[in-house]
């Protein structure tokens, strides 16, 4: 029970917070009233049915042209379950996050499926890491070992328990540095093992094709990540066998190019010597490609310090997923192709759905789906 000192406390501070609120009404003005995000500019309460995302960075971290990534879709013929994994992107290659359940609309061969439900996935991944640890240029040789190493060890802070890693480095040809496994248990002692060779020359193309190679029978989602100043001097393929590899490898390349930090080498080098007859614009043109055509993307850090802002970009883009899962209305007994198309809508007007950011733009979100699926060649 409150003593009598309390109960006039209680009532003094009371006394107090309601003269604070009806002060600025007794002088003419409104009201104050607490400053949550929404009731700042540029926070305000996105469209009913339409949602809202936090702002994204107006430039891409990437370089070049984002690859074409494939949807996985999976169909169960007992159940006749339908399983899209998608990805939602802005013009920037970020994910668009927010999306509800009834913002997605899914059509079978034109007709709506009318019992989608939709999740989001964080998936653990499997990482080839090819490292090129050689080349004929001493100079270069030696601040290349360096900062490949930098740049792969970072990797440690982006790799969850579930990840799976197997390294190369490649000068001459390709070593095997790390078979396949969990990614805690082997890459902290991983780059301070390879040292770069008195001589050698830098095969990039011959590297990445037999790693694309032992890449293909590794299952769930992976990627290739290259560290690489994209100089090829002595390879037995070419250029156009590469591309023709990635584009049908399945396995999405991730390109980390040292040419911004190396070319500061050739830069300061007196007399420039053979440092400065190294194409540096072709070699980086080429490492775009490579990570267009199969389905990744191409970074040119300017320093090998911090690479998380890469990385996290990296990771996001390979980890998350839309996964939208439906029994198709389909006749169960075809086996021909079904044309799969998604759609964002506003579920109150079953318009296009708007997305605006928290600085009031307007984002276009762009939806990475298959275009169709044969039952026969799906499965689980």
């Amino acid at each position: 029970m409150l003593s009598t000192n309390e109960r006039q406390h209680i009532l003094n501070v009371g006394g107090i917070l309601l003269f604070l609120f009806l002060m600025p009404i007794a002088s003419g003005q409104k009201p104050q009233t607490w400053e949550t995000p929404s009731s700042k500019p540029g926070f305000a309460p996105a469209p009913p049915g339409n949602i809202r995302v936090p702002a994204q960075p107006d430039q891409s971290l990437f370089k070049g042209e984002q690859g074409l990534q494939h949807t996985e879709i999976h169909f169960d013929p007992t159940t006749g379950i339908v399983t899209l994994k998608l990805l939602v992107q802005d013009p920037n290659g970020y994910f668009v996050p927010n999306i509800r359940r009834d913002n997605f609309v899914v059509y079978e061969n034109g007709v709506r499926q009318s019992n989608a439900t939709v999740e989001i996935e964080h998936a653990p991944i499997s990482l080839g890491l090819l490292m090129e640890f050689g080349g004929r240029y001493q100079r270069l040789r030696k601040a290349l070992g360096q900062e490949v190493s930098n740049a792969g060890h970072e990797l440690l802070d982006v790799l969850g328990r579930d990840d799976k890693i197997a390294i190369w480095k490649y000068g001459d040809s390709v070593e095997a540095v790390v078979k396949f496994s969990p990614a805690q248990e082997t890459l902290n002692d991983a780059f301070y093992t390879p040292r770069t060779p008195e001589f050698s020359e830098s095969n990039l193309y011959d590297a990445l094709i037999s790693t694309l190679k032992s890449m293909r029978p590794v299952s769930g989602r992976k990627a290739l990540i290259l560290i690489s100043s994209g100089v090829d001097t002595f390879s037995k393929a070419k250029y156009e066998d590469v591309l023709n590899s990635a584009r049908e490898s399945g396995t999405p390349i991730y390109v980390i190019g040292l040419s911004p930090v190396l070319r500061k080498l050739t830069e300061l080098s007196e007399p420039p010597g053979p440092l400065a007859r190294i194409a540096w614009e072709q070699a980086d043109q080429h490492l775009m490609e490579i990570a267009r055509v199969s389905g990744g993307r191409a970074y040119f850090p300017e320093s090998t310090v911090d690479l998380s802002p890469t990385y996290d970009d990296i990771m996001e883009n390979l980890r998350i997923r839309y996964v939208i899962t439906y029994k198709s209305s389909s006749d169960a007994t075809s086996s021909l192709p079904r044309t799969v198309r998604v759609e964002l809508v506003n579920p109150r007007t079953g318009g296009p759905l708007e997305i605006v950011d928290s600085n009031g733009k307007t984002i276009r979100a762009n939806v990475i789906a298959q275009d169709s699926y044969t039952p026969a060649l799906s499965g689980p």
